[in-house]
Parts: C-alpha cells; sequence; structure tokens
C-alpha cells in the first residue's frame, strides 16, 4: 500500500494563490499575478492592506501568519497557512 504524500509548503501557497490572489488583485485593480512565488503572494497581500481604508486588521494577521509558514517548521505550516486562509477569506469579504 502506498503512502499518500503529504502537501509541501509550496502546494499549499499555490493553493492559497490559486484562491485568493485574483480577488486580491482585483482590490487594487491590478492584474493577478502569474505563478507568483510565495513572497510575491506575500507582496501583493502587503499591496492591498496599505490600499485598503480602513485598514484591514484580518489582512495584518494574514501577512503574520503567511509569513511565519515561510520561516516555520513543517509540522507548523498547515495551521499557519489555514489561519492565513481565514484571515485572506475574511478581509475579501468584507473589502467587497
Amino acid at each position: 500500500m502506498a503512502a499518500l504524500a503529504q502537501p509541501t509548503k509550496n502546494d499549499t501557497f499555490a493553493a492559497l494563490i490559486d484562491c485568493f490572489g485574483r480577488d486580491l488583485a482585483a482590490l487594487i485593480s491590478e492584474e493577478a499575478p502569474h505563478e507568483p512565488t510565495p513572497n510575491e503572494f506575500i507582496d501583493l497581500v502587503v499591496r492591498v492592506r496599505n490600499s485598503l481604508t480602513p485598514v484591514s486588521y484580518d489582512l495584518d494577521d494574514a501577512i503574520a501568519h503567511l509569513t511565519d509558514a515561510l520561516n516555520s517548521s513543517e509540522g507548523d505550516q498547515p495551521s499557519l497557512l489555514a489561519w492565513a486562509r481565514t484571515h485572506l477569506r475574511d478581509a475579501i469579504d468584507a473589502a467587497r
């Protein structure tokens, strides 16, 4: 019986980018980045946060979780990225 492959940090970041990249870019009237790196995605989230009034604390939290996920151990990454996903979703919903 073959073991199931665990998603890697880059796979999970790719899923977040696919899910939220277009919506985030649309909030600041930009084109969604084509295959951005995790750092480029975080930069997009920062640009969106900086352009929203009032400031989105969900985006602050998402940036913190995304950055921590880049620098954390493999065991901590899934929960950090899950928290980032929740904050990204909430921020986009609030900005609409």
